[in-house]
């Protein structure tokens, strides 16, 4: 036998995400295994936004989901040998009985010599975000300019260096003076602003005195009330997440849009990534060429420990991480 950790909800989210919404809970897996199936012992796990919303209709003492990369430490099964990593989405869980692989094991992308953690981010599920959220629906052009919000994150820290790649100008909008400096002399946005030391209009009228083209939102609220002021005629919006609005209580109340999106005739769109799931090679391709030119940069906030997965967790809505929030076993 083998013996698993696994997070639960413990009780349902409401407000700010707190320690005792989870549960640490045992169970106990058999190692004697059937032809075609293998065991796993997760090596990296991800926090995300979304399963703050996701876990919502959870019940009470559900496991925590998302994706995780594993080790096949038993197999009966050739195509995964012990020792070969695979990717699943197995949730918070240090083991994994894997029966149908079909069903249960996600292709991994060709990652050469990058680090396997980068299939939970930057070639994975907040890549591929970034990739077709951005380009299918946005559709820049060179010489427009970018607004991204969130800008320090998983995803739009991809966001804007991407738009930088197809010669815009980029806004990026972050929390904190040191990711302010990290998007801006590292990854090259253009302008950067600490949206809690600055009013976003005043900003935006600094930054984008002709308007903005295109607009990446991972925040929403009143950064979107504001920002969408400021869209040119024929402007895109990509609304990607509204982690303003995660922890609320109440709905979110503001003006509303619709006279200024129907004035300025805006494409406004929002998206869940997987819509593009059959061309994510694609992007991962692109991907991976970006990151071996050095035209895509990238961090990794790395929490050391299972044990420490809701505290990882709760620092994403705290703004704690840069880039992707990684969970090493």
């Amino acid at each position: 036998m083998v013996l698993c950790k696994k997070w639960i909800l413990a009780k349902p989210f409401e407000g700010q995400v707190k320690k005792d919404n989870f549960k640490l809970e045992e169970e106990e897996i058999s190692d004697k295994l059937n032809d075609g199936e293998f065991l796993c012992e997760a090596v990296f796990l991800t926090v995300d936004p979304y399963m703050r919303t996701r876990e919502l209709g959870a019940k009470v003492g559900v496991a925590m989901g998302g994706e995780q990369i594993a080790k096949v430490i038993a197999s009966k099964n050739a195509n995964h040998p012990v020792g070969s990593l695979t990717r699943m989405r197995s949730g918070w869980r240090t083991h994994t009985l894997v029966k149908e692989a079909d069903k249960e094991v996600i292709r991994m992308p060709d990652l050469g010599d990058l680090s396997p953690s980068l299939v939970l981010g930057i070639m994975g599920m907040p890549g591929m975000t970034a990739y077709f959220g951005f380009l299918e629906i946005c559709k820049p052009k060179a010489g427009e300019v970018v607004l991204v919000n969130g800008a320090a994150g998983a995803v739009g820290s991809l966001v804007g260096q991407i738009a930088k790649i197809k010669g815009c100008t980029v806004i990026g909008f972050a929390g904190d003076d040191a990711k302010c400096k990290w998007i801006k002399e590292d990854l090259g946005f253009d302008h950067v602003y600490n949206y809690k030391k600055i009013d976003i209009d005043v900003a935006l009228k600094e930054a984008a005195p002709d308007g903005v083209d295109c607009y990446f939102d991972n925040v929403g609220g009143e950064f979107t009330s504001k920002a969408i002021m400021h869209m040119k005629l024929f402007g895109r919006m990509s609304i990607c997440g509204s982690i303003s609005a995660y922890n609320s209580t109440a709905p979110p109340m503001g003006p509303l849009p619709y006279m200024i999106i129907l004035g300025k005739q805006l494409k406004v769109e929002g998206f869940i990534v997987m819509r593009w799931f059959q061309k994510w090679a694609e992007g991962e391709k692109e991907m991976k060429t970006w990151i071996k030119e050095g035209k895509i940069k990238y961090r990794e906030t790395v929490t050391e420990g299972f044990d420490n997965m809701p505290k990882a967790f709760m620092g994403l809505f705290s703004g704690s991480n840069v880039g992707k929030a990684i969970i090493k076993v």
